[in-house]
């Protein structure tokens, strides 16, 4: 069985700490799960991450669904949370039910995450009603970046501080199961989760929420070749250097092929002798009784 939204809260209740990573397809889902997080959010971030976008604003309904699919195939009992790319959900409140409920039924989530604050509220109501259950994010929301005009830190003044706790108190009134803090200043995310009773998962916004979220490119160092702990945004750690790991891997297989050193002898397949004659078209009368060649 899966891990569900009440499992969450309870982590909550409990002061345990709850870890998220975005995983975009069945391989890296598998591993996650078997690695032991218990919830996996496939972000919109694939726009960045898998299909080379610059933004996350282009990412389709369709592409999110076709991830969301290899994703769930890849667990079995992992929280798989979709998000709802740009404009899913902020046509009309129908479109966005329909939307949110392809997500489930199509996609097998077990929720879907939705950016925006107290203008979102009474959408997160009528899917909360509809037993869509709904994770809110605010402070950075990267769909709405042409509008922030960049990554910038959010609620870092008085008058934005406030809207964000409102924004938080009104996700949750209209039934969000948790809101994710995106750039958003340690104590006031502190703040925010002292006056929740629902989670909150903190990306760049200090160790004072409930839980963390990452994109798992950024802390692998999948997405660029040779990058720098100096060159990596605030909020993330580097635990691993994957991409220049498989340069070197991809380098020395380049090599090797080129020298004629793979495959060897031993990782190639040997064929009975009796077929080989048969394609020579004679017996050669210096070998043995048939077997395999040599």
């Amino acid at each position: 069985m899966r891990v569900t939204v009440r499992d969450m809260q309870q982590m909550k209740d409990r002061a345990e700490k709850i870890p998220l990573l975005t995983a975009y397809d069945h391989t890296w889902a598998k591993l996650l799960e078997a690695a032991g997080v218990r919830f996996i959010l496939v972000g919109d971030s694939l726009a960045q991450c898998i299909l080379g976008y610059d933004s996350t604003v282009p990412v389709t309904m369709d592409e999110m669904l076709h991830h969301v699919r290899a994703v769930v195939r890849g667990t079995s009992a992992t929280h798989v949370i979709a998000d709802m790319p740009f404009m899913s959900c902020r046509i009309n409140e129908d479109e966005t039910l329909r939307n949110a409920g392809r997500m489930l039924s199509e996609g097998g989530a077990q929720s879907v995450k939705l950016e925006g604050g107290r203008q979102m509220a009474q959408t997160v109501r009528r899917l909360s009603e509809a037993g869509i259950p709904v994770m809110g994010h605010l402070g950075l929301t990267p769909q709405s970046i042409n509008r922030l005009g960049g990554h910038t830190l959010q609620g870092n003044s008085a008058e934005d501080a406030g809207r964000l706790v409102e924004d938080a108190l009104a996700l949750q009134d209209a039934g969000a199961y948790s809101i994710v803090l995106e750039l958003v200043p340690a104590r006031l995310a502190g703040i925010i989760t002292e006056k929740l009773k629902i989670p909150t998962i903190g990306i760049g916004a200090g160790p004072h929420c409930d839980g963390q979220v990452q994109v798992s490119h950024d802390i692998l160092g999948l997405l660029e070749v040779g990058i720098h702990v100096d060159h990596l945004p605030r909020h993330v750690r580097l635990y691993a250097q994957l991409s220049r790991d498989a340069m070197a891997a991809v380098s020395a297989y380049v090599a090797d092929v080129g020298e004629g050193r793979f495959p060897s002898e031993a990782e190639s397949f040997k064929m009975k002798r009796a077929a080989l004659d048969g394609i020579r078209g004679r017996q050669d009368p210096t070998q043995g009784p048939p077997g395999e060649d040599s």
